[in-house]
């Protein structure tokens, strides 16, 4: 089954288009959301004034974990070395390198004949894959020029070093069959793209953009470029939900986490909307449709289930099995449970990894005049493995006896406890951060205990760090 990536333009679109007019924190949250939902690349703006776009790049660079930054760059080399020295902080750097390529922009948008386009584009791409093996070349306005010139003109920037073309559909007047067909010739007229990755970006003047995606996928690409808040082209949420419904008739899959997707489609378009300052993404992350709602430890697995989707979460079986067993705990010694702290609870017990390690029990003995001794029962595989420690109050000796029984230490970047509600009964809720091979691994636990939250939460950032070393 062929990976499918979705590229994300909506940052690009913004600028292009003008339809938005994002601040820089904006963006970085924005940035943050679409990293974490698993597209294959972030598209971001070059750089028009070095210093202020340089330090945006920079700063977004830092915060890609998963994704791909992509860069677009003139075909000058001090364009090319200024967005690399800005992006090269990202663990995977692309960049890219477009030219109009009809006959009419050739003309009036790159001022350049139809040769020259090609020796410009190859040369410029040449030079960026001196820098990184990841180089994309993007033909602006492709479906309106000559099959027999674009195959030249992939020739000649594959052959320069180019692992990416993308053909970029501006006109928008294509139907899916047209547009199938249109990837199909190419196909056919420039076998080079049988040995590389074909992008697709499509218009939605027709209202066919997702469609004639879809199309194209069928026809052999393997990149679709959508963006997260509509602006008249591809539509990520939904051609993401429709690789994710027809894998197996496409015989194509995407890794775009489709659970999380309504949910962050919400954050951004808080992010994205008219009046940002009353839809701020910290504040209303409840929504108003669960929003006073309360639920108890009689209630069943389906009510549950019911207000996690009205929360915007869309879980498989095997995580709405985790939540609701979290809930069980959590309303066990609570009177009610809060949309809030049901929010919690699906940030904290589901959208996880495998378990590797899984906690059994503790037991905790601190107090004034000797040191706090923790005893750690966690399950790997099966097999009950157990430590006890000594440490400087309950959560050290907790987070050593876990390091026992692991038998690693990893280095503690961070660690926070806040309370996800108020009162006697409140939950708390733990963020431990952990640091291996140079990477920083989260994770997450919710409990009435503080204690118990934070073992919880140590654990969850250990099965990431499993399973990452196990794949």
């Amino acid at each position: 089954m062929r990976d499918i990536r979705v590229s994300d333009i909506t940052m690009r679109e913004a600028i292009a288009s003008k339809a938005l007019s994002l601040s820089f924190k904006e963006k970085l949250e924005i940035v943050k959301i679409l990293d974490r939902i698993g597209v294959g690349s972030i598209e971001v703006e070059g750089i028009e004034s070095s210093k202020v776009d340089s330090l945006r790049i920079k700063s977004i660079a830092s915060l890609v974990k998963n994704s791909t930054l992509a860069v677009p760059v003139k075909m000058d080399d001090d364009s090319i070395q200024a967005a690399w020295n800005a992006a090269k902080g990202a663990k995977h750097v692309r960049l890219q390198v477009e030219a109009a390529v009809s006959p009419s922009c050739m003309e009036y948008i790159q001022r350049k004949k139809a040769d020259t386009l090609i020796a410009d584009a190859a040369e410029a791409v040449a030079k960026c894959a001196q820098l990184t093996d990841d180089v994309e070349f993007v033909a602006i306005d492709a479906t309106r020029t000559d099959v027999a010139y674009l195959a030249r003109v992939i020739d000649a920037v594959v052959a320069a070093g180019a692992k990416t073309v993308t053909v970029r559909d501006a006109a928008g007047s294509m139907l899916p069959e047209e547009f199938a067909q249109f990837i199909a010739d190419l196909c056919q007229a420039a076998p080079q793209l049988k040995d590389i990755d074909l992008g697709i970006s499509c218009c939605n003047n027709l209202n066919m953009a997702d469609a004639c995606a879809v199309a194209g996928v069928m026809a052999g690409a393997s990149i679709v470029k959508a963006t997260s808040y509509p602006m008249g082209v591809v539509a990520l949420d939904n051609v993401a939900r429709i690789l994710a419904a027809k894998a197996d008739a496409l015989g194509a899959q995407s890794k775009v986490r489709v659970t999380e997707l309504k949910r962050a489609m919400n954050q951004i378009s808080r992010l994205c909307c008219d009046d940002r300052s009353k839809a701020s993404l910290f504040t209303g992350a409840v929504s108003e449709a669960v929003e006073g709602v309360v639920l108890t430890a009689g209630d069943d697995q389906a009510t549950v289930m019911q207000y996690v989707e009205r929360l915007g979460y869309s879980l498989s079986d095997e995580d709405a099995e985790a939540v609701f067993e979290a809930f069980k705990k959590i309303a066990a010694s609570k009177e009610r449970v809060s949309a809030t702290e049901l929010d919690a609870i699906v940030a904290s017990a589901a959208l996880q990894v495998p378990p590797t390690y899984t906690l059994d029990g503790y037991v905790i003995n601190s107090g004034l005049s000797f040191k706090a001794t923790s005893h750690i029962s966690l399950r790997k595989d099966g097999e009950l493995i157990e430590a006890v420690s000594l440490g400087d109050g309950s959560i050290d000796s907790s987070f050593k006896s876990i390091e026992s029984v692991v038998g690693k230490h990893y280095e503690l970047d961070d660690f926070s406890i806040q309370a996800v509600t108020e009162g006697r009964e409140a939950m708390g809720e733990s963020v431990v951060k952990l640091i291996a091979d140079g990477k920083v691994y989260s994770g997450r636990g919710i409990s009435t205990d503080i204690v118990e939250s934070s073992i919880r939460a140590y654990i969850n950032a250990l099965n990431k760090i499993a399973y990452e070393e196990q794949n």
